[in-house]
């Protein structure tokens, strides 16, 4: 077997660093340069510092795209957290058939965000599925604006992202829960504890590191949700833009010939810093809480050393006194 050129591993990994450079650094940098200018669509441009920046401060959209993100974190986070490791303990189980269950709540993630979007446009406008419904069962009157109304439209769109996205985090569940021994929750039945001790006790701290990487990846995306918003909203953001995300805002600001495209950078190097805040939080809890769990460990361990000396040092005196006890009476009947 012939030894490879020295430079063989460097034309191997070359493809992947240059379509980084191209579609991933130089983009970033650009984006950069083009956020201290005032450019636009086949213009000649300026430096203007930061000026887009100050603006972005305070622009009124800004601050309600901040506010629709921050509710969309709010809730998805603790109902994509949870409830997909909920299904994954309903189809974990090795039982005939599971597979087609396992198939059936996988199946909204590979359907297009678009179709279900146009779908769920249709089960929650004025003449849907779901007023029919309500009017029928006489719980409204008149049919409910839910595609109209700023927060039940996002509350719209957080069902779709919570039922479309159950089936890849249940996926992530699974894996974990593949790794996780069953010799721990068979102990915890054996010592008479409920479902809900396991949950708590046995299987959550199992899957604690997937719960960590869920809860990751669901803020990320919840901060850059677009298309649900822009489906069910028509494009327009709800009644005058108040339900549009932060991604919708940098699309109608940066399109067209008029497009700022100086302020839509700036408003994507906001949008870079604020997605690494939570990745940047999560990583921060996630390595202090192993710290903390391993100096509760190491204090453990020091407590038991403790109790075992102690228990060693009286064990040593109560065994002397029991040697010099019997002794005792055999001596007086001698004497």
């Amino acid at each position: 077997m012939r030894p490879h050129k020295w430079y063989t591993p460097y034309l191997l990994v070359l493809p992947a660093v240059l379509w980084v450079l191209v579609f991933a650094l130089w983009p970033f940098l650009n984006t950069i340069i083009l956020s201290l200018t005032n450019a636009r669509p086949l213009r000649s441009y300026s430096f203007v510092a930061f000026d887009n920046y100050v603006k972005l401060f305070h622009d009124p959209q800004f601050a309600q795209t901040i506010l629709v993100s921050v509710v969309y974190v709010v809730v998805c986070v603790p109902l994509l957290t949870f409830l997909p490791l909920l299904l994954a303990l309903l189809v974990h189980k090795k039982i005939p058939g599971i597979g087609f269950f396992r198939t059936t709540y996988y199946f909204p993630v590979v359907a297009s965000v678009v179709v279900v979007g146009i779908i769920w446009s249709w089960l929650f406008n004025s003449r849907g599925i779901v007023n029919e419904a309500l009017q029928m069962s006489g719980l409204i009157d008149q049919p409910m604006n839910f595609l109209v109304d700023r927060w039940k439209l996002i509350g719209c769109a957080i069902l779709l992202t919570v039922w479309k996205g159950m089936g890849y985090y249940m996926v992530v569940y699974l894996a974990a829960l593949a790794n996780m021994g069953r010799d721990v929750a068979e102990a915890a039945t054996l010592d008479g504890a409920g479902w809900w001790r396991r949950f708590i006790s046995v299987i959550v701290p199992s899957v604690r590191g997937a719960m960590i990487l869920v809860s990751a990846l669901i803020c990320v995306a919840a901060i850059r949700i677009f298309s649900e918003i822009y489906i069910l909203s028509g494009g327009t953001g709800g009644p005058g833009g108040k339900a549009q995300s932060i991604v919708m805002l940098i699309q109608r600001t940066g399109s067209g010939l008029n497009g700022n495209l100086g302020y839509a950078s700036a408003l994507s190097v906001a949008l870079f810093f604020i997605t690494m805040g939570p990745l940047l939080l999560v990583a921060y809890l996630n390595y202090g809480g192993r710290e903390r769990l391993e100096k509760r460990r190491e204090k453990r361990r020091e407590v038991r050393a403790q109790k075992a000396q102690a228990g060693v040092t009286a064990g040593g005196g109560v065994h002397g006194g029991a040697a010099i006890a019997p002794a005792t009476p055999t001596m007086k009947g001698e004497l």
